[in-house]
């Protein structure tokens, strides 16, 4: 069973800083791709950022230069480091792990993120 323990949302002041973490077994982070993605009611889950195991980035263009993801091996965490936060990153934040080979993911329980204008 996939495990990930989210941590770190809250409110803030649009542009404030928010740092999110998300814990994993040993066996998931050395071997999945991480993430975090988020969502607003009505819309569907978007892809904010994310990290493969040979620490790779992607981001959603909408966060480029103010969210940065990271990898904490020894903790076995993913990080997402959120500056300049703007009213429109408020949603639900997801942490996320996929297994290629078996093209699944798996999802933490969500953590709110609201920015206030």
């Amino acid at each position: 069973q996939v495990q990930l323990v989210e941590s770190g949302g809250g409110l803030v002041q649009a542009g404030g800083s928010l740092r999110l973490t998300c814990k994993a077994s040993r066996s998931i982070f050395d071997s999945h791709v991480m993430g975090w993605y988020r969502q607003t009611p009505g819309k569907e889950r978007e892809l904010v950022a994310k990290v493969t195991v040979g620490r790779d980035t992607h981001y959603a263009d909408s966060v480029k230069g103010r969210f940065t993801i990271g990898r904490d091996v020894r903790a076995s965490t993913v990080i997402l480091q959120m500056s300049s936060l703007k009213p429109e990153d408020t949603a639900v934040y997801y942490c996320n792990s996929y297994a290629p080979w078996l093209n699944r993911n798996y999802w933490g329980q969500g953590t709110q993120v609201t920015v206030s204008s």
